[in-house]
Order: structure tokens, then sequence, then C-alpha cells
């Protein structure tokens, strides 16, 4: 069967049993926008979210349940989880739509029971506009009402001009709008969502409600890096910060903590949210879990890596 009229298939199912699966209704957390360079509440404050991504659904989904995220929840004191919606690969929603879907709905309500903020990403480093599309209809018609659901658009373009991820933020921002006229959308920026600075000389325009992301690797990401984003903040560009870590941009080798130490006090100083890289046991520094043996929750130090047990005691304020 042609992949995108399973993801068609799939997507209508889903949509007709909304109903059945959805989450509790009551919610204390305010919707979230955008001012200026910040994020704000209802009261016009200034809203820091800080918190942990999951890794790809399509590789680590042992952790994509209520349990992990009812642990992180209570034992990591984040206001935020990500779960990262992996496209392309073995598995993920191109070619096993049905398991990304399951997967998501897992961590998006999971979320809503802990009064947590949830980003749904778009994990893909490639254009894939039709099955964004309907990815995003079916996210938006199930989650719009719930005011935690943050919406990332395009994980890191990789090779993609600026014009080109514009052009595709563009159609997913209506395809969103359509639907769900409130929630916070995060707009990726390109090589590996690190060209803030020519997406400040070119922001998108006609549109509220909109931050744009960049990721950062700490001992791979230093002076230069934190310039362009410093150029992107003064031209008045909101920065979020969806993934973030000590090591390499290889997402190994050693933890540069001078280096993390000096992002984390940048970030603070210009109130940037932010979301460390993974919940996942990779054998790579930055995936925080030890290895396959360790639980899915109710980790100790033991069971987690050092990065794990850095992000543990805390990336908030």
């Amino acid at each position: 069967m042609n992949k995108y009229l399973t993801i068609a298939l799939a997507a209508l199912l889903s949509v007709s049993c909304i109903k059945c699966i959805m989450p509790p209704e009551d919610n204390s957390l305010p919707f979230l926008s955008v001012s200026g360079k910040h994020i704000i509440n209802a009261n016009n404050d200034t809203v820091v979210l800080h918190g942990v991504s999951f890794g790809w659904h399509n590789f680590w989904p042992r952790f994509y349940t209520e349990e992990t995220v009812d642990w992180i929840a209570e034992d990591f004191k984040v206001n935020v989880v990500r779960a990262a919606i992996g496209v392309e690969p073995s598995r993920g929603f191109l070619e096993d739509t049905a398991f990304a879907y399951k997967c998501l709905d897992a961590v998006v309500n999971a979320a809503i029971k802990n009064n947590l903020y949830v980003i749904i990403d778009w994990h893909s480093h490639h254009i894939q506009i039709e099955a964004a599309k309907t990815f995003f209809t079916r996210v938006a018609n199930r989650y719009s009402q719930y005011p935690n659901v943050i919406y990332e658009i395009f994980n890191e373009p990789e090779y993609d001009s600026w014009k080109d991820v514009k052009d595709y933020s563009i159609d997913m921002i209506n395809t969103i709008r359509a639907i769900d006229k409130k929630n916070l959308i995060l707009v990726g920026s390109p090589h590996w969502d690190q060209d803030v600075d020519s997406v400040a000389d070119n922001p998108i325009t006609g549109y509220g409600n909109i931050a744009y992301t960049f990721h950062f690797y700490a001992a791979t990401h230093k002076e230069w890096n934190l310039a362009r984003v410093e150029y992107a903040i003064n031209k008045g560009l909101p920065i979020f910060v969806s993934e973030c870590a000590s090591m390499e941009a290889t997402g190994d080798g050693p933890i540069d903590t001078e280096q993390w130490n000096v992002w984390l006090n940048f970030m603070n100083k210009h109130k940037i949210s932010r979301v460390a890289w993974s919940v996942s046991d990779k054998l790579e520094t930055c995936s925080m879990v030890k290895d396959a043996t360790s639980p899915i929750s109710h980790w100790t130090d033991a069971d987690l890596k050092p990065w794990g047990q850095m992000v543990r005691k805390g990336i908030g304020e």
C-alpha cells in the first residue's frame, strides 16, 4: 500500500477514536503566548520552561509510557517534556504511523495528567510536507483545547535553506492554525537549528504565537554560536532551546561542564526555555539512562549516566 495512503488511513482511524482515549479535562496550566522576545502567560509574566526530551520514539519506545512521564514529573522537577517522533528511520512515522501515534499519545496524555507542558516534536531532518500536514492535522484536532501542547514543526533542518524552511513552516503554521488558534508553535532553523541569525534577518511575519528553536551541544557550540543567538535576540527574535546537552554535537564525548554553565547562565540571563536531550539508553554520553537493563522509571543515580544525574539535579533557573 502507498505509504501516504497508509498514513491517511491511520490518521482517520485515530481521529474517529478521540473520544474514547481523551485525557482528563481538569488542567491548571495557562495557555502560553509570545510577546516580543519572551514567552508569557495570561498575566503577562515571562515563563521559562525547563525539562527533558525523550529520544527518538522509534528507537527507544520503552520510555514512551505514562510510568516514565510520571516519574520524570515527580523526580526531575521539570515543567515540560518533549516527545521526539522520528519520521524517516526504521519504524518511524512514515513506516509505522499507528505506532508513532501510540507512543505520542502515551506521553502527551501523561504530561497533561501531570500538568506538564509537552512539545510535540516532528523529529525530522528533511522536509516531508504532506506527511507533516497529516501529522499536525491529527494532533491539533486531538489536543488543541489543552494549554499543555506546544508544536515543534521541524526538529533540525539539515541542508535546506531558510527560504525553503520558511515556506514549509508557513504551510505548517496554516495547517495548525486552521484548527488550533492558540497554542505555541516552534519553528526550526537551518543547519541543525544553528542559523538563527539569518532567520532573525528575515523572520516569518503575519503570525502570532511562534518562537524559533536553537539547539546546542556545549562541548562543540561555543562563543561563535552564543554570538549568533545573541544577535537574533537583539533583533527581537524569540528563542526556544528545544534540545541541548553538555557534550559534543555527536551526542558523545566528554561532558564540558564549564561551557555548559556558560550556556546555562546565558539562557537564564535572557529567560530562554530549554529542554535537555535525551531520555534514552544508547551507548553515548547524552543518553541519560545507563543501559537497557535500567528500568523505565524510579531511577537511582546508579541507573543514570553522569549527564542524566546532572539533569536530574536541575537545568532550571
